[in-house]
């Protein structure tokens, strides 16, 4: 019966939404293969592929991958010309890798090349690519028409209405795409989410608009829970001379007016002065009040059995914590016994204005008109926004139309045509999905998104949610497109700018997997979900300075600052070190985040290292945790991510039928020891010779991210040497290995980047947009802001497909 009803209700309120849906669905599935692109080399003048590469093949590698032998299902052979080359840059760039770093052709062949063929194979692959990119029209790629995901349809939500309300938490989970959660070809579609958007709708239009005011909050505070002495057991707390102040400390989310008011009673003789006290606001004094008989007809009053409140208002407080204290201003002179003050409760009432945030912002759209004449242009704003594009003539007509309706069947009331249109409009396929339809669907070639798409873009990529005023006004002007790069730096600093970092950051270094893992409570007993909570904002406040501040992205790797709380520099065994170090400024120094007034534990600052064990992304226990055993550490694990999420290089699955390390029970000695045994199959050596290798330089670290020198009895050996050659004794100077690999770096976090703002796969058309953000970078310090305008003024960011292009793809050329 429910379904019945809500099909029916979205067929005839929500612009056909069931209908729209269904046709899409097919748009909701499958997924994009990933091409990844050959970093170019430079070197001696290029040569041409079947000159130079074909005989370093046939001489090097036909032997395993072409012909009759094709390991790894690598058939070498059947990719003879440039066009070829560059639609198979994936693979093409995993061979270059692994002739380049060492590990092929393997260690057992009977002959290597020299560095001279290797330069000579690079430079023919890179005039192959080359060639094939010069014949190749720009090509912007094609973006699967997606709903808003859980996250973006919350922000919205909070943006549009105002309303601090998470809906989609009861959505199902979203599916995740090459790595991501925003991806077109994935984010599928259900009947439980059709469910969810209607109960969402409702309820968000009930919290963003109110059919009857609610009265004002009214927080009322004991007096034995004020300061000094909180938790006192006297609920009648006298104020003398001694004990002159009274107070206590509110946080209040929402700026407004406010009402001051104290319940006090006293005793006072006649011929004695009466009690005598003020009110202060943030120590400022805005009333002074006496109580006295003559307040009271009463006898008693008159003797002090009764209590009187006493009020003040308190306009225009801000949001955030304000001091409330009751002053006693009577000077004892000699004995007076026969006055005294006593403080019952406090009470803070308001704010007075209990409209809605949203209801205020509607009452500022052609404020001042009549209620019905309003109605045209409440909604007009409202759905202009809603569909992050200007509303159209028969959009406002049909949305008024409901307006209207809702006020017809609640006594003409203008709330209940507001509410009622909210949620028709946040059933709309407007809203839920985020589309891009093409105002020039004959034109040739790849042209530009109108402005408003491209707000809509970069607001989601950055910010996951609707354009703000800002990017819609520069929309309306046809400005935005001009004004890109003042627009990124000044939405990356923005506090709104986190949300990149814990949508795009958190996901690119698979940290979702430490919510779940739970290390062995025997080995690591104090490893809690408080902890681990504390190892995931370390990771998110070091991210966000990189952005905020627009640091270089190599700082991801190694730095010499990071943001600790006492229990994760506890965790770390360094927490004398930072908290006491004068340069730190102790319990005083940085910026805080996150934590409650005065220090303490929970609370984050920025502190800078005191050596070179810890820096960077690679050693914060977030990872190290994440890319562990429950019972011990992976150097296979912390090797591959590496390879995966640091380089952009990772390493083929693993042959079928080789049993995990922990299963070879044949295997002896320590954990170094028993990885070279399973080393010595070769079938494993190639690839772990470059994953162990990595992986244990950060063996000094255990499984839940502490410093060790050994482990059990055995002494730690955290040196490694990879296939390049390079040899390194530890974390400290592996991390400055891998920092020396600046385009390598660059161009895997521009790729990974380029996948979350596109909310697509890569394919082999996007190779020279990712030439052309490296370049950018190497050229500007590397500084994040580089990498973020390039990608947005890119052709992929910007464009939309032609019509050739959209039909040479729909016929799979």
């Amino acid at each position: 019966m429910r379904w019945k009803v809500l099909n029916k209700y979205l067929y005839t309120q929500s612009d056909n939404v069931m209908s729209y849906l269904i046709k899409n669905l097919a748009l909701m599935s499958g997924v994009a293969g990933l091409l990844l692109a050959v970093t170019p080399v430079q070197g001696a003048a290029s040569l041409d592929f079947k000159k130079a590469a074909v005989p370093f093949m046939e001489k090097y590698c036909y032997d395993c991958h072409g012909g009759k032998s094709t390991k790894a299902d690598l058939d070498l052979k059947a990719i003879k010309d440039d066009k070829a080359i560059l639609e198979n840059h994936k693979l093409w760039r995993g061979v270059l890798q692994q002739v380049n770093s060492g590990e092929m052709p393997p260690k057992k062949a009977a002959h290597k090349p020299t560095p001279e063929e290797i330069e000579k194979f690079n430079n023919s692959l890179t005039e192959s690519f080359t060639k094939a990119e010069s014949k190749l029209k720009p090509d912007p790629g094609h973006v699967t028409m997606r709903r808003l995901n859980r996250v973006e349809y919350n922000n919205t939500v909070r943006d549009l209405t105002a309303v601090d309300y998470f809906p989609a938490e009861n959505f199902p989970a979203d599916d995740i795409g090459h790595g991501f959660d925003n991806i077109g070809d994935v984010l599928s579609i259900s009947p439980v989410h059709l469910e969810r958007y209607l109960d969402a709708a409702e309820g968000i239009a009930q919290r963003s608009v109110y059919l009857t005011l609610p009265k004002p909050n009214n927080r009322d505070r004991s007096s034995n829970f004020l300061s000094p002495r909180y938790g006192s057991e006297d609920s009648n707390r006298p104020v003398t001379n001694a004990e002159p102040e009274l107070f206590y400390v509110e946080r209040f989310e929402k700026p407004g007016d406010y009402v001051f008011k104290v319940r006090v009673r006293g005793t006072n003789a006649p011929d004695v002065e009466p009690p005598q006290f003020a009110l202060l606001v943030n120590d400022k004094e805005i009333g002074k009040f006496t109580w006295s008989v003559e307040t009271n007809n009463n006898e008693g009053q008159r003797r002090g059995r009764s209590s009187r409140t006493f009020e003040v208002p308190v306009p225009g407080l801000t949001a955030g914590e304000h001091k409330f204290t009751l002053r006693y201003l009577n000077q004892q002179r000699g004995e007076v016994t026969n006055r005294m003050l006593y403080v019952n409760n406090f009470f803070i009432v308001g704010p007075e204005d209990t409209r809605s945030e949203f209801m205020k912002r509607m009452d500022t759209v052609a404020a001042g008109k009549p209620p019905q004449e309003r109605i045209q242009p409440v909604t007009e704003w409202f759905v202009t926004r809603a569909f992050r594009r200007p509303a159209t003539k028969e959009e406002i007509a049909r949305y008024v139309r409901v307006f209207q309706a809702g006020q017809a069947a609640n006594t003409n009331s203008f709330e209940a045509g507001l509410q009622q249109m909210v949620k028709t409009v946040l059933c709309s396929p407007k809203f839920l999905f985020r589309t891009e339809l093409d105002d020039r669907p004959k034109t040739k070639d790849a042209h530009p998104l109108d402005e408003y798409q491209l707000a809509s873009r970069l607001s989601y990529f950055l910010w996951c949610t609707m354009p703000d005023e800002e990017l819609f006004a520069l929309a309306a002007k046809n400005q935005l497109t001009a004004n890109l790069e003042t627009q990124v730096k000044r939405m990356l600093k923005d506090p709104r700018g986190e949300t990149l970092v814990k949508n795009f950051g958190l996901q690119w270094l698979q940290l979702q997997r430490l919510t779940s893992f739970t290390p062995d409570t025997t080995l690591f007993p104090g490893v809690d979900d408080r902890l681990k909570k504390a190892m995931i904002r370390e990771t998110e406040l070091f991210l966000a300075e990189i952005v905020r501040e627009d640091r270089s992205v190599l700082d991801l790797v190694d730095a010499d600052f990071t943001y600790l709380n006492r229990t994760l520099a506890r965790h770390y065994g360094i927490e004398d070190k930072v908290f006491t170090n004068s340069n730190n400024g102790g319990e005083g120094f940085g910026r805080r985040f996150g934590g409650r007034r005065g220090g303490g534990s929970d609370e984050f600052v920025r502190v800078t290292l005191p050596d070179k064990s810890r820096g960077g992304l690679l050693t914060q226990a977030s990872i190290l945790t994440a890319t562990s055993n429950p019972n011990r550490t992976s150097p296979v694990k912390r090797g591959k991510w590496v390879l995966e999420q640091i380089l952009g290089t990772p390493p083929p699955p693993p042959p079928p039928g080789v049993s995990e390390l922990d299963e070879q029970h044949d295997l002896k000695g320590t954990l170094r020891q028993r990885m070279e045994q399973h080393r010595a199959n070769p079938a494993c050596a190639n690839c772990h010779q470059q994953m162990d290798a990595m992986g244990f330089a950060f063996e000094n670290f255990d499984a839940v991210g502490r410093f060790r020198a050994k482990d059990g009895n055995d002494v730690i050996d955290p040196s490694g040497t990879l296939p390049d050659g390079q040899s390194f004794q530890g974390a400290g100077e592996l991390k400055a290995i891998l920092k020396g690999k600046k385009d390598l770096l660059a161009r895997n976090l521009t790729e990974k980047l380029m996948i979350y703002g596109l909310g697509r796969g890569l394919e082999y058309y996007d190779e020279r947009t990712i030439k052309q953000v490296v370049a950018q970078m190497a050229q500007n310090e590397y500084k994040f802001s580089t990498m973020v305008t390039a990608i947005v003024k890119s052709d992929p960011f910007r464009l939309r497909r032609g019509k050739e292009l959209k039909e040479k793809h729909e016929l799979g050329e």
